[in-house]
This record gives C-alpha cells, structure tokens and sequence, in this order.
C-alpha cells in the first residue's frame, strides 16, 4: 500500500511539474486556459475564482446542469461551424479527477479550432507555441536539477567504483557493493537475489561464516566480487547479503546467460557510497549529474530504437507504470536519498520521452509546428489527429504490453 501510494505522489510531481511548465507559457503568451487537470477524466470536483466576486466556485462532477446536459446530447448546440465548443468557466478551472495517472491543461484552440480568435493557441505565432509545447519537458528538467543538487547538499548514492576523485566531496556513508539490477533466468534470480541488497562477503559454500555476531572473510568490492566469480565459476558460492538490517547466507553457482560467453551470476553491481557537497558545490554537481543523465538516457533510446529496428530485441529491460511502481517501493526501502535518485531519473526519464518526434507527445506536436512554417501554411487538422490518435493508441499498447511484462515478472 505504501508503494502504491509513494508511486502516485511521486507521478503526481512530475506529471504536475510537467503540466505546469504548459500552463504557465500558455497564460504567459496571452493564451486562455480552461482547465488545469490533476489525473484524469471523469472529473470528481474543481474550483475556480470567479473575477468579480474573487470567492471560490465549486464544481461538482460535469458540472453541468441537467439543461446544459440535455443540450450537449444536440450536435447542434455542441458545435460551432461544424466543431466542438470547448466547456468554458470564466477563470481556469482547477480540477481533480477520478483516475491520478496523469493530468492534463486544456488549452483553447490547441486542436484547431478558434484559430482566430486572440487568445487561442492556433492564433499564436509558431515559436511561442513551440515554447509552449516543450514547457513541460524543460520543467521535468528542471525539477532533476532541483531535487539531484538538494540530494547532493544532504547526501546522494553515488557510484564509487572508480574511488572518490572528488577531495571537497563529504562521505556521509562508506561505499559497499550494492546490487543494482537482477538478471532474469539467473543464478542470482534463482537465488533470490534482490534489487538493493549489500553483499559483505563470498567464499566457498563450505566456508564457516559466523563466529557469534561477527562475521568472518574478507571484505570485498565489486571487483573483488567480480574476480572471485570468475576464478570459481564450476563452484557454488556462498554470499552474505544484508537486506532490511539482516544478514543472508545465499549460495549459488555461475552459469551461462544469454549474450555472455562465460558462466556469470547475473547481477548488475557498483561500490555505491552516500557523499555530499557544500550548497554551492551542490549546486553545480546537481547541473552536471542532470544533463550527464539526460545525455545517457537519449542515448540509451538510441540503442534502443536500433537494436529493435535491426530485429536483436530489447538490450535492457523497459519498466511500465506497475515496474516503476516496485523501483519506487524497492528504492523507499533503502531510503529517502535512494528515493530522490529515482524521482530525478523518472523525471529525465519523463522529459527524454515527451520530447520524441512521435505523434501525441509534446516531440510530435513541434514536429507539426514546424511543418507549419517549412510548408508556409497548416497540416490539415484532420490529418494532424489522424497522426495524433494512431501515435496515442501505439503508445497504449506498448503499456499494455509492458506491463503485463512487470505483472508477470512479479510473480
């Protein structure tokens, strides 16, 4: 439950932070906006401030009343010129709706029509609705930077593995050999092996490991790990793993997994250490983890895209909404400074993907804007819909599919 609810906090952030960087452009390029969504539709109750009387209204469900229902079942009442009139309040409405997976600002005129009138989003010159549309992506950027230099001012994991070259970095917490990812179909799998766990020793599985509370073998790194491995790899060995404040013994033997050509565990390590910085060197740090991060995960798309165009699959695995959901709960365990780890990469994540050239993200909707100027006149609205809805209905499905993967991971 805790998950499930630290899941939907930390997507409400985003997607919030996201949205916001719309609403602002929007409202600053002289755009109307209707509607500031928190998840979506049905609605369940909003709020605006009504311009004269400056109180509060509140909005209940549609809220509509029963006339204005009966008149929406008219296309003639529902339509001007053949399109869809926009459900209009006098200020922008506030709302919270019944499904908190996303959210949404509904723009006037941003699928076409009011082109003409002043404060519509087709009125508008085409670089201020590019700026608009990549509002939201620059604000998960930004959102990064704030939390990954707040979490270098207090302590951040960081990956050691190389030692500390940094001498004005502070080390809140020594570095130890932390599991970073699980093979599936792998020794370590099998074994039980999770995401997080500390491995403080591996010696032969005969070995004696505890001498009353003490425990006994050499302290290793993960190249220490990582030789070991590959001088016993017929052997089974022994790990003592803490997990929860509780130390393991998990024996396994290496065996061959797919793309290596020698027996392996099938664990992904790093000698990961909590350090941190003075503020102003946080700061810094914080600019450089950001677009060091983002730069990986486009390229990491890069990989992506090509080895699913080439026919060689998927090189690492793609989390859904549901695997997210696990990394979240699986990083809460290990602490709050894990935890913003994950809130800055979900947030690059979330801007790297939104900034695709692909129909129905904000990349595709740019990719019209542009076309627009290079053509000297607007794609036809109903060909931009078409791409939009066909791009939407693409992206449904690979969540569909991906998830049913993490469902079926969890058990």
């Amino acid at each position: 439950m805790l998950t499930v609810l630290l899941f939907i906090l930390i997507l409400g952030l985003l997607v919030v932070a996201h949205e916001f960087g719309h609403f602002i452009t929007a409202r600053k390029s002289g755009m109307k906006v209707f509607e500031f969504g928190f998840g979506f539709p049905p609605r369940a109750f909003g709020f605006y401030r009504d311009p004269v009387t400056k109180k509060l209204v509140w909005i209940f469900g549609s809220g509509k009343t029963k006339e204005q229902k009966e008149n929406q079942k008219s296309t003639l009442a529902n339509t001007v010129g053949g399109e869809e009139r926009e459900e209009e309040y006098p200020a922008t409405l506030w709302s919270i709706n019944y499904l908190p997976l996303g959210g949404f600002v509904k723009i006037k005129g941003e699928n076409g029509e009011n082109a003409q009138e002043k404060d519509s989003f087709g009125a508008q010159k085409a670089w201020k609705r590019i700026i608009v549309l990549a509002a939201g992506v620059i604000m998960n950027i930004i959102l990064a930077f704030v939390v990954l230099s707040v979490g270098f001012m207090i302590g951040l994991p960081t990956d050691l593995s190389g030692g500390n070259s940094d001498p004005r970095a502070i080390i809140v917490e020594k570095p130890s050999v932390v599991v970073e990812q699980v093979e599936d179909n792998s020794p370590a799998k099998a074994a039980g092996i999770q995401f997080g766990d500390k491995i403080l020793r591996i010696g032969a599985s005969d070995m004696n490991w505890f001498e009353g509370d003490k425990l006994l073998g050499e302290e290793i790194n993960s190249q220490k790990l990582i030789d070991y491995v590959s001088l016993h790899i017929v052997e089974e060995s022994s790990l003592v793993v803490e997990r929860a404040g509780q130390n393991l013994i998990i024996k396994m033997t290496p065996k061959m997994i797919k793309n290596v050509d020698t027996p392996k565990l099938g664990v992904a390590l790093a000698d990961a250490g909590v350090i941190r910085y003075p503020w102003y060197l946080a700061i810094y740090k914080g600019f450089i983890a950001t677009f060091v991060v983002l730069l990986n995960i486009f390229i990491g798309f890069y990989y992506l895209i090509k080895n699913l165009v080439l026919g060689h699959g998927l090189i690492f695995d793609v989390a859904g909404p549901v695997g997210i959901a696990t990394i979240v709960g699986q990083s809460a365990k290990l602490g709050f400074n894990y935890l913003l780890n994950v809130v800055a990469m979900l947030s690059l994540s979330l801007a790297a993907i939104n900034i695709l050239p692909i129909p129905a993200l904000d990349g595709g909707r740019i990719v019209f804007v542009i076309l627009e100027k290079i053509l000297k006149k607007p794609v036809p609205m109903k060909y931009e819909q078409l791409a939009h809805t066909i791009g939407f209905l693409l992206l449904m499905i690979l969540v569909v599919v991906v998830t049913y993967r993490d469902v079926a991971k969890l058990f």
